[in-house]
């Protein structure tokens, strides 16, 4: 086996890798692009082709597809997915260029760089690695090119929808050596506090909604946190909460008819999503009965919907094959003993191991910590590693024949 992963190896340099992560990089596929990920599905198809990979479009919204590009395997070998998402967050005040590929030090910077052009340039050379050298797997090895990660996930929820199926997949958010084969679910829940507006100089003539929306935050405070303190998964870390947003009111000399408290709510796999809910329903539920003016409203927040999936958690057994082979991986290519994290925010994976029952583990070049940043980058040595990792994964996953 290490003759041929050798074999499949040699047949990409560092330069190669870095320069199609330039390419995309040089490419803008964030929400508010008139044409969001086109382009950059359009130049995965083109690097395809050219190394006559055989891929299929699937159509999401309009004319935004996803890519799944496939190498056959011979047969009697499990089917193994890399997939990246081509959508960026925006490049916001970035402290470089955010399109420009601009290379220093071994360093590729732009905005996508890490999360995630950089994962997905090392995937497809990992696809076109093995078509060059010639060197067949067993198993099938697919590359998934997914839309809108970073907003609504419909790309990856209309791929699982459609009964996209594999023995294993990786995600390739950027991972820093490390791996995760579990995190937490996320939901944004907002409650909105009804009131009665009155003049500031007869406060007592009306009903402070914000003076209500403390007392549920003090309530959460007091009675659900130390709860959650003590829920914990040895593969998803704790389940936590944060308030993140509140507004109400209109002027000091107003009282507040109206307050909207908004949260964010990491969970576990312990905890479904409508305890979640009922537990904040219960807070609200017991402060209207201890005060009848007290009206209040819990919802799940619009922003970042998926149309048919929730956000739900990531859970994938420590004894499947693929997290064998990508911990012997990790090791054999970095010589850096890998490490599970608890600490992964919420991805994709999580669509495809809970809704696809497809054994999945979060993999990928680079570190998590320069995501979204304002200088934001990927190393070419990262980028070479990971692709050598990927490689070195197809083939004990799938098998050589």
């Amino acid at each position: 086996m290490e003759q041929a992963v050798s074999k499949v190896i040699s047949q990409v340099t560092p330069d190669e890798i870095a320069g199609l992560t330039s390419d995309l990089i040089r490419i803008p596929s964030h929400w508010d692009v008139p044409t969001k990920e086109i382009e950059m599905v359009e130049a995965v198809a083109d690097f395809l082709t050219k190394e006559n990979i055989p891929f299929r479009l699937q159509l999401v919204e309009g004319k935004r597809n996803n890519i799944i590009a496939t190498i056959p395997g011979s047969g009697g070998g499990k089917s193994l997915a890399l997939s990246g998402h081509l959508d960026t967050v925006p490049p916001y005040d970035m402290e470089v260029d955010p399109f420009a590929a601009e290379m220093v030090d071994g360093k590729i910077y732009g905005r996508g760089a890490v999360d995630m052009k950089g994962p997905v340039a090392a995937m497809l050379m990992t696809l076109a690695a093995y078509r060059r050298a010639g060197v067949t797997l067993k198993g099938d090895l697919v590359f998934a090119g997914v839309l809108a990660e970073e907003t609504n996930s419909d790309g990856s929820e209309t791929l699982i929808r459609s009964g996209f199926k594999s023995d294993a997949a990786i995600v390739g958010e950027p991972s820093d050596r490390e791996y995760a084969i579990g995190h937490r679910g996320l939901e944004w829940i907002e409650v909105e506090f009804f009131g009665k507006t009155a003049h500031g100089g007869v406060p007592r003539e009306g009903i402070n909604a914000i003076v209500h929306a403390a007392k549920f935050i003090c309530r959460v405070e007091k009675e659900l946190a130390p709860k959650l303190a003590e829920r914990d998964h040895p593969h998803m870390g704790p389940s936590v909460m944060n308030f993140g947003r509140i507004e109400g009111g209109t002027q000091p000399s107003t009282v507040a008819d109206s307050c909207i408290v908004r949260m964010d709510r990491r969970y576990i796999s312990s905890e479904s999503l409508e305890e979640v809910i009922s537990e904040y329903q219960q807070i609200l539920n017991d402060l209207s009965r201890e005060d009848p003016t007290f009206k209040a409203e819990l919802r799940l927040m619009d922003i970042g919907t998926m149309a048919h999936f929730h956000h739900v958690p990531l859970e994938t057994s420590p004894d499947d094959p693929i997290v064998e082979a990508v911990t012997r991986s990790i090791r054999d290519v970095s010589g850096v003993e890998p490490r599970m994290t608890t600490r992964r925010g919420w991805t994709d994976a999580a669509i495809f191991g809970h809704y696809g029952k497809i054994p999945t583990v979060v993999f990928g070049p680079g570190s998590l910590s320069r995501s979204h940043s304002k200088a934001e980058y990927i190393t070419v040595d990262e980028l070479h590693e990971g692709f050598r990792t990927y490689v070195s994964i197809a083939a004990k996953y799938c098998g050589l024949e």
